[in-house]
This record gives C-alpha cells, sequence and structure tokens, in this order.
C-alpha cells in the first residue's frame, strides 16, 4: 500500500500520445494501492460553485424545513437524512453529520426500475426551499457521472481489459449523488463522535469534486494522511466493488471524515458514487485472477451486495 496520493490527469489520457496515455494509467494504478488518486478534470467551477450556493441555503434552513425533504423508506436513496442516522460498518456511534441524496430518475417503465425499485425511486428535492436546485442537481450529478464514466476507463486498461469495459456495467446504474454537511464539532453529543468513521465504499469509484474544509482522512501503511487535492482537481476513490471485480488488485479505499483541530467548525462536501446496475454479476475479471492471486471472491449481484451494505450502515433495516 502507497503512503502517497498521486496527481494524474484524466485530459492527458483522453488527448495525450501513446506514452502519455500510458503514463496516466501507471499513475493511477500506483496510485490507488491506497485507493485514492486525485485528477485534473473538465468539471466547471462555475457548475460547482453554483451547486455549493444552493445547498449550503438548504442546510442553513431550519429543522423543520429540511426534514420536508425526507423520503422514508427510501433507504438514504433520496432526500433528507437527517443527523445520527448513518453508522459506519463495525462503529458503535453514529456519524455526526447530515446529507442530501440524490440521482437522475428513471421511466416508470424501465426494467432497471421495475426490478429493483428502492434503487430507482422518485426523487425528493427541495425544491420549495431553494427554488432552482432541482435541475441544479440533476445537471450536476450527470456531468460528474460522465466524469467517473471516462476515469473508468483509465482503470479498465490498468487491469488489462478493454477501455470500454466498465461502460455498460454502469449504463442507467443507480449511482447516487450526496452532499453532506457536517456540523461543528463543538456541537456533537459527545466527545466520541466523529464526523464520520473509518469505512469503505460499496460502490465501484467515488467522486469528491470539493469540500468546503478539510477533514478527509486516508488509511495508509504508515497511518492516516489527509486527502488535500491540488486546486481545480477531484479526489476519486475505490469502493468494495472495484476490489471484487479486481479481485484485490485494487483495494477498495478506507477512510474516515475527522475534524481540523485548528478549524472545527462545520464542513460541507459533496461525493458521487458510481455504481453498476443492479444485475451485473460482480466476479473477479480473468486478468487479475493469476496463480499469485487466486481468486478471492465468489460471484454476487450489485443489488445484493448494495442491500447488505445499507444494512450494515443502519440505512435499511
Amino acid at each position: 500500500m502507497t503512503d502517497r496520493i498521486l496527481d494524474v490527469d484524466l485530459l492527458r489520457f483522453e488527448q495525450g500520445t501513446t506514452g502519455e496515455r500510458a503514463a496516466v494509467v501507471d499513475g493511477v494504478m500506483q496510485s490507488l494501492k491506497s485507493g485514492f488518486v486525485y485528477t485534473a478534470h473538465d468539471l466547471s467551477d462555475e457548475m460547482i460553485d453554483d451547486v455549493y450556493g444552493k445547498l449550503d441555503e438548504f442546510f442553513s434552513s431550519s429543522p423543520e424545513e429540511k426534514q420536508k425533504s425526507h423520503a422514508p423508506g427510501t433507504f438514504g436513496q433520496t432526500g433528507y437524512t437527517g443527523l445520527l442516522v448513518e453508522t459506519a460498518a463495525g462503529a458503535e456511534l453514529p456519524d455526526w453529520k447530515e446529507m442530501l441524496n440524490w440521482k437522475l430518475e428513471m421511466d416508470e417503465g424501465h426494467p432497471l426500475r421495475r426490478a429493483f425499485p428502492y434503487q430507482y425511486t422518485d426523487q425528493v428535492l427541495p425544491e420549495q426551499t431553494v427554488p432552482g436546485i432541482r435541475q441544479a442537481l440533476f445537471d450536476f450529478h450527470a456531468r460528474l457521472m460522465d466524469i467517473q464514466r471516462r476515469f473508468l476507463r483509465i482503470i479498465a486498461v490498468g487491469i488489462g481489459c478493454d477501455e470500454h469495459f466498465f461502460d455498460e456495467m454502469t449504463q442507467d446504474g443507480p449511482t447516487l449523488s450526496r452532499a453532506i454537511r457536517y456540523p461543528s464539532m463543538a456541537d456533537a453529543p459527545s466527545a466520541d463522535h466523529v464526523w464520520a468513521d473509518a469505512h469503505a465504499d460499496i460502490n465501484l469509484i467515488t467522486a469528491l469534486p470539493r469540500a468546503t474544509a478539510k477533514g478527509l482522512q486516508v488509511e495508509t501503511a504508515d497511518g492516516w494522511i489527509d486527502a488535500v487535492p491540488p486546486d481545480g482537481h477531484m479526489i476519486v476513490n475505490t469502493g468494495l466493488m472495484l476490489e471484487r471485480v479486481t479481485n484485490g488488485t485494487i483495494p477498495s479505499g478506507i477512510h474516515r471524515v475527522v475534524a481540523d483541530p485548528d478549524n472545527p467548525g462545520e464542513r460541507i462536501s459533496m461525493v458521487q458514487f458510481c455504481h453498476p446496475a443492479g444485475w451485473t454479476v460482480l466476479q473477479p475479471v480473468q486478468t487479475c485472477v493469476t496463480p499469485e492471486n487466486p481468486q478471492r471472491f465468489a460471484p454476487i449481484s450489485a443489488d445484493a451486495a448494495l442491500q447488505q451494505v445499507l444494512w450494515d450502515i443502519n440505512l435499511k433495516g
């Protein structure tokens, strides 16, 4: 496991020479030994600024107003999730955070929505509280999903697959966007609570375009390190589903969110969890199964894997 998070350039992979593309692939594969990598991208600052402004307006509203966007029975797949609800798998205390969740809506007749209705529910968003937020969030989601799908092509080449290996897998997948507000630790219920305890994401990859303050930390062989990308770059980290598909060649990135002692005030971040369609069978690809690295994982559907994690983190039950 590396103790460094490297910085690569998605656009260089797409537009560079053969040698430049190979260098990006090598950098990504080296950095993902920690489960994390930074990348340059083409998501505009104007879009990020606009979405952050609307999210700040929502999170600044009253608890009663925020609760109007709660969507019971959707297991965190849309709407508002309040404080002290989600708990990291294996943790004793719930995370000190609140969230707004959203994804693109699917036609009612789509076979994925019929097969996995909880993953494709109608979206509940605070349009009355913040006019214009619904379309802004949908546009942001679609733009970031495009970047995630393109970044997965680097990973596909890195594991010896066709560049477009993940394209079909993620087509119409239940990719979830999440805005997270971590309140000031001065208001936490106890000194033992943290913003988000150590955990791995369930999905293929997660993208984090920006946060309003430090706090994200990555577990390495030498301990916890801060994840602070260069200005204008985003963080990409790996999840348990990618670890399964790559037979552990790419581990899931273990991380936590803790308040900076020098800046214990609130923090807001936006993340997007890229998921394969629920009927995808997750099993190690042949290129990652070798005599030195025999097959570690049995096949499981993406939906079954997701349901297990939703149970583990107290969002389904």
